[in-house]
């Protein structure tokens, strides 16, 4: 693989894990879905595993629908190219509140393969890992009026 093609890769990956949280942040499931192989998994331990964009789909919508808000950022990790696969991990921070009244502040990892297909770099699997948890009642809101 040249050094060209290596800094391409890269960068389509953090564009894709990029894409992520903004198809989460935007409450996009038919775009989040897009972004997984066909037969793609996205595992969150103790709570869901989806397997298929079908699934996806549903289980972001079924997710999303229990927000009063969310706020997800990614920061870069490591990415390990082999040829049309790769692993790697993204770091998240994320902050919500749920309609029930629950909120919390985590801080977690995505545990990640990714595959190159036609369409660009998919994931064929994503894994959550909670590494720090605050459910401390939060004192902030949303903001409502957004100018988007």
């Amino acid at each position: 693989m040249s050094d060209f093609q290596n800094i391409v890769d890269r960068f389509e990956i953090e564009a894709l894990r990029g894409e992520f949280t903004d198809t989460v942040m935007m409450r996009d499931p038919d775009r989040l879905a897009s972004l997984f192989t066909e037969d793609g998994v996205w595992r969150i331990p103790q709570l869901a595993e989806f397997v298929g964009r079908e699934q996806i789909r549903a289980g972001s919508k079924r997710l999303q629908s229990q927000w009063d808000y969310f706020v997800q950022t990614t920061h870069p990790g490591t990415i390990q190219l082999e040829g049309d696969t790769a692993v790697g991990r993204a770091y998240i921070s994320e902050l919500a509140r749920l309609r029930d009244g629950r909120s919390g502040l985590n801080y977690a990892v995505y545990h990640d393969r990714y595959q190159r297909t036609k369409n660009g770099w998919k994931f064929a699997e994503r894994v959550y890992e909670v590494r720090y948890l605050d459910s401390t009642p939060l004192s902030g809101s949303a903001q409502i009026d957004s100018h988007v």
